[in-house]
């Protein structure tokens, strides 16, 4: 079955180092996004440069302090040792500000290929 593995963290350097290390696994293509999580957005709504009404956009405008990595892998790819790879690169998503993986399983997928390199 494939699955969607996704990681956050805060870290643009460990987030490059993890796509690296998935297209060596053999994972055919990945999506790094900028993201933000509930307590920077706190924060970020509690200032007072901002305008009476922001927006999203406004709020988002400003360098995302973290960073989100998804893929859809399929049956090739050994997930055990995606994650265990992906805990090496971070340091262990168990040390405190390291990130989160989690993984879930996709019940339908089109256009999955493997990758070449």
């Amino acid at each position: 079955m494939p699955h969607a593995v996704f990681v956050v963290t805060a870290n643009l350097h460990v987030a490059h180092e993890l796509l690296n290390a998935w297209q060596t696994l053999g994972v055919p293509g990945a999506t790094l996004l900028d993201s933000i999580g509930l307590h920077e957005t706190r924060q970020k709504m509690g200032r007072d440069d901002l305008p009476l009404f922001p927006s999203l956009r406004n709020l988002l405008a400003q360098e995302s302090p973290q960073r989100t990595l998804f893929a859809i892998i399929g049956d090739d790819i050994d997930v055990e040792r995606l994650i265990e790879v992906s805990e090496q690169v971070v340091g262990g998503f168990d040390t405190p500000n390291s990130g989160i993986l989690f993984v879930i399983p996709v019940t339908h997928v089109r256009g999955l290929r493997r990758w070449q390199a």
